[in-house]
């Protein structure tokens, strides 16, 4: 299999980090520079209605875009270690916080930079400052209630790590471009759960 990645966006982190904790070493990694627009020019740039990454080409030449996708198809392959749930029951809350994650803290994250960062104005034509720091205001919303739950519980799933504390993980690196760090915002619990998530090896960037 080959993976079209790219360095420090959060979505291709999500899948690398997925597969440095299987621990799956066959998978060729090609990197693409998203800055330059290298990705729009790639072989796989038609995967999507807007050229994305990362997309897993697996051993037949079919293709597979989206982040969720290429990881629920991964764990599939390579059951162990089980990061998605071992059970119907489980396998839907710890997507619901998966969903959670990404769809409350990163989508707020990657507007709030695309739209705000200065670095991001070559990649989101036109920028819309006013709506970058809405964004980022629902980012902060969102660490509020993650920063609650990881006061009651060790992992953003529960009991145990799972997809949703690397989707939550990667969502705060990125963050850090809107200069937002947990610990700054008074966040303990966050901060403390990122901390432990990013001694992980496969939270090595």
């Amino acid at each position: 299999m080959k993976l079209y990645t790219a360095k420090l966006a959060p979505n291709p982190r999500r899948v690398q980090m997925f597969v440095a904790e299987k621990g799956i070493a066959d998978i060729e990694v090609v990197l693409l520079n998203l800055g330059t627009g290298e990705h729009r020019d790639s072989p796989v740039a038609g995967m999507a209605p807007r050229p994305a990454l990362p997309v897993l080409e697996l051993d037949d030449g079919r293709r597979l875009s989206e982040s969720r996708a290429i990881c629920s198809y991964l764990e599939a392959c390579f059951p162990e270690p089980n990061l998605m749930g071992l059970d119907a029951e489980e396998r839907a809350f710890i997507e619901m916080a998966d969903r959670q994650a990404e769809w409350s803290l990163l989508a707020p994250c990657m507007n709030g930079v695309r739209h705000s960062h200065p670095g991001f104005a070559s990649v989101e034509q036109p920028q819309f400052g006013d709506y970058g720091r809405v964004q980022s205001e629902r980012l902060r919303e969102a660490a509020a209630w993650f920063d609650a739950r990881l006061a009651a519980q060790p992992y953003v799933a529960g009991a145990r790590y799972t997809v949703a504390d690397i989707t939550l993980f990667c969502a705060l690196e990125f963050a850090r471009l809107l200069k937002f760090s947990a610990g700054g915002e008074g966040l303990v619990h966050l901060q403390a759960w990122r901390d432990r998530i990013a001694e992980r090896p496969a939270a090595r960037p």
